[in-house]
């Protein structure tokens, strides 16, 4: 038995010397369909890129029932064994733990184990996984945990290998947090209806939502609508609000700030710091509708009420209320407004006949956007109005 300190510390450097250094790993509690099929993965705690590594050599000291494992990816099953074993390498914290309930939360983990009677049923398990490269997931715990990585801010959008990941995921009825397989419902409709043992469907998808799985990182971010935000998207590091009706943040999408959403942020954009994204605004992800390129949206830009954007935004841009700038939209912008545009990006080149794509515009600065109501003509000139967030509601 591991007396001290000192003692751990060096068992953690030798074990890891033989182990591969994770990119993520962590213990999760997995809901299982009729075959064994994991339905949906649910971490406690994630360790991301080089967080507590003694827990990792502890965890790969004791793991010895293999699930999967392959060169990028591993599962181990947590049995009382695995639980008991890690528990006597942490003796020289296992005091202080019981002691303090918000430290060492991996050892935490462990000692919640250890109260239940049960650590596999039918219908659950626990398992240890661990993502040793960024590359296509083999697995619905791994997608999970990458996922869980991007709605906490330890991977930044758009940075996660997650090709691939629709088709390891299941399409479940979710209620509340528990999954339910389909067939499972089809099979046993009569029992369960007559029983009044049908559960309440909330919704289907592959996804669970966003606050199904993560607790907001900060007091002041606001979802009004839990509906409206799907697992794997990040909301900023404070001040972000998202109104109900219009909004909706998809997976590896959402904002880096504070941050007014009533709008729809599709999957892979980013939305910056004082943005404010109006009532029904859309901006193109690239799922479908052939766009392949990720769209960021600046800082302190303002998306009007039902405007449809499809170009990457720079700083102090404005897109009006009900207009669509996309890639192949034509815009005219006198020589005088082009001027200005150029003052602040000196990347811009001005065509000697005012006519310019949307996607010339793309990731320009201080660009207001608008059809002028006199003639029906798309025009873009220099921006004037500074954007602003109400301070009182973020």
């Amino acid at each position: 038995m591991i007396k001290t300190q000192d003692e751990f510390k060096t068992f953690v450097e030798e074990e890891n010397k033989k182990n591969k250094i994770p990119l993520g790993f962590g213990i999760a509690r997995v809901d299982l369909g009729s075959k064994g099929n994991v339905l949906c993965a649910t971490y406690p705690l994630l360790n991301w890129n080089g967080e507590n590594l003694g827990s990792y050599a502890v965890f790969c000291r004791v793991a010895k029932k293999v699930i999967s494992k392959s060169d990028s990816e591993a599962i181990f099953e947590v049995d009382s064994d695995f639980v008991n074993e890690a528990l006597n390498l942490f003796n020289p914290f296992l005091a202080e733990s019981l002691n303090n309930k918000q430290i060492h939360k991996n050892i935490q983990i462990l000692l919640e184990l250890q109260k239940m009677q049960n650590l596999k049923s039918s219908d659950f398990a626990f398992r240890f996984v661990v993502i040793y490269d960024d590359v296509k997931c083999q697995s619905v715990e791994s997608s999970y945990m990458k996922l869980l990585a991007l709605s906490l801010g330890k991977a930044k959008l758009r940075s996660l290998v997650l090709d691939g990941i629709f088709a390891l995921l299941e399409n479940v009825a979710w209620s509340g947090n528990k999954p339910y397989e389909l067939s499972y419902l089809r099979e046993n409709e009569i029992y369960l209806k007559l029983n009044g043992l049908y559960p309440h469907i909330d919704f289907v998808d592959k996804f669970p939502r966003y606050l199904m799985q993560v607790i907001p990182q900060y007091d002041n971010i606001r979802l009004l609508d839990s509906a409206k935000t799907r697992f794997g998207a990040y909301l900023g590091s404070g001040g972000y609000t998202q109104m109900p009706g219009a909004s909706y943040v998809n997976f590896n999408a959402g904002v880096v700030g504070t941050c007014m959403n009533e709008g729809r942020i599709s999957s892979s954009v980013i939305v910056g710091n004082g943005s404010d994204v109006g009532g029904g605004a859309s901006i193109l992800g690239v799922l479908s509708g052939g766009n392949s390129e990720p769209i960021s949206i600046g800082e302190n830009c303002l998306l009007g009420v039902n405007s449809s954007t499809g170009i990457s935004l720079g700083d102090g841009c404005i897109v009006d209320g009900g207009i669509a700038v996309l890639a192949g939209t034509i815009f005219y912008i006198d020589e005088i407004e082009a001027k200005k545009i150029q003052e602040i990006n000196t990347n811009f080149n001005i065509n000697e006949n005012n006519l310019y794509k949307g996607r010339e515009l793309s990731n320009k600065n201080g660009i207001h956007f608008r059809c002028d109501s006199k003639t029906g003509r798309m025009v873009a000139f220099r921006s004037k109005v500074k954007i602003e967030l109400n301070k009182d509601l973020h």
